[in-house]
This record gives structure tokens, C-alpha cells and sequence, in this order.
């Protein structure tokens, strides 16, 4: 379950603001399928999640399959505001509507194929029921896999909910599907593929 943050805890931490917090919450319990998008981070502190994004997807309740398009509309808004790599195209976050956090198979695969060139990245998995999992990827030098605790960080100023513009957002890019033997083949193993040419590129 998720806590609140402690001050005096020095162990890494993959911190959300209340606001990110409560904005991956809404989109979560919006509907009844995974969800999918970017943690945003703050430039000195590249583990504590101030936003959440997600872009235009087709999602079903095992799969997320991001639009190519979006993607590239995302990175670039990103760059516009000033932000690098590090602070947008990191941590990937998604939801599962069960009661399990664990990672699937297509969800290693994925974090391999598309992260695995990044010097650093984290997979983070929400569950219906607040479990949660997060794992940190060091992909340079001595490679190693760290499991984080996640916890929701009150020790900063943060927004308050815009709930419109997240029922605006939500519609705008959730788009579910029915599930067929062909919608299967929209998983995670087919998607970001946009992404995985620009972290590579833009590595740093």
C-alpha cells in the first residue's frame, strides 16, 4: 500500500505529489481498463513525480497501445517547456485493473525493448487496489534492478485537482476497445515504438 512520505527516510523513493497522486487515481477509476503514461519530474529531483500524462491510446483491459503521433506531440511539447529526457521520458507509468501490480511478461518486454537503451528508467504499475510496483533500471556500467517503495510526498507545495480538464483528457485520449483475438494483438509488445527511437537518440 502506498504511505505517506517520511522526512528522514533516505532509501530511494519513487515519490508522487498529492497532485500526481490523485490525477493517476482518476484516471485509473475512470474506466475498466490499463491505462498508460509519463511520470514528470522536477530537474534536481528525477524520483519525485509532480504530473502525470498520458496521450491519445487504444486500451482494453490487459493492453495499452500508444498513437505514434501523440507521442511525438508529447515529446515536443515537453522540450518546449524546457524539460530534458530525464524529466519526461523516464518513468513509465501504467495501471492494471486488477488487484495485481506484478508486472506481465509483455510488460518486461516492453520496459526492456523501449528502456533498455536508457542509461536509467523505472517501471511503475498501479493496481485497482492501491497496490502498487516500481522497479528502477540501471542500464550502464554495472547494471542493476532496484525495487522502490512508492509513497505519496505532502512535505511540498502542490495543485489542487482540475478535475475538468482531466475528464477532457480523458476522453480526449482514452480510447477503449472491444476485446477480439485481433484487438490481442494491440499489447504493450506493439507499441512505443516512436519512444524507443527517441530515448535512444536523446539518451541522457
Amino acid at each position: 500500500m502506498i504511505s505517506k512520505w517520511q522526512a528522514d527516510d533516505t532509501r530511494p523513493v519513487l515519490r508522487f505529489s498529492p497532485y500526481a497522486w490523485a490525477k493517476l487515481l482518476y484516471f485509473r477509476d475512470k474506466g475498466r481498463t490499463e491505462i498508460g503514461g509519463f511520470g514528470i519530474t522536477e530537474t534536481n529531483d528525477l524520483l519525485y513525480i509532480t504530473d502525470f500524462i498520458t496521450v491519445k491510446q487504444n486500451v482494453t483491459s490487459i493492453s495499452v497501445s500508444f498513437d505514434d503521433n501523440a507521442v511525438a506531440d508529447f515529446f515536443e511539447a515537453q522540450v518546449d517547456f524546457g524539460r530534458k529526457p530525464q524529466q519526461f521520458a523516464r518513468i513509465w507509468c501504467h495501471t492494471h485493473p486488477g488487484d495485481s501490480p506484478e508486472p506481465s511478461l509483455t510488460d518486461e518486454d516492453t520496459f526492456k525493448r523501449v528502456f533498455g537503451h536508457c542509461d536509467w528508467a523505472v517501471m511503475f504499475v498501479l493496481a485497482q487496489d492501491d497496490s502498487a510496483y516500481a522497479r528502477l533500471s540501471f542500464n550502464t556500467g554495472p547494471k542493476a534492478q532496484i525495487m522502490l517503495p512508492v509513497r505519496v510526498d505532502y512535505s511540498k507545495e502542490f495543485n489542487g485537482t482540475e478535475l475538468p480538464i482531466w475528464e477532457k483528457d480523458f476522453k480526449e485520449n482514452i480510447q477503449p476497445i472491444v476485446f477480439t483475438t485481433a484487438a490481442a494483438g494491440l499489447d504493450k509488445s506493439k507499441q512505443l515504438s516512436l519512444l524507443q527511437l527517441y530515448v535512444v537518440s536523446k539518451n541522457g
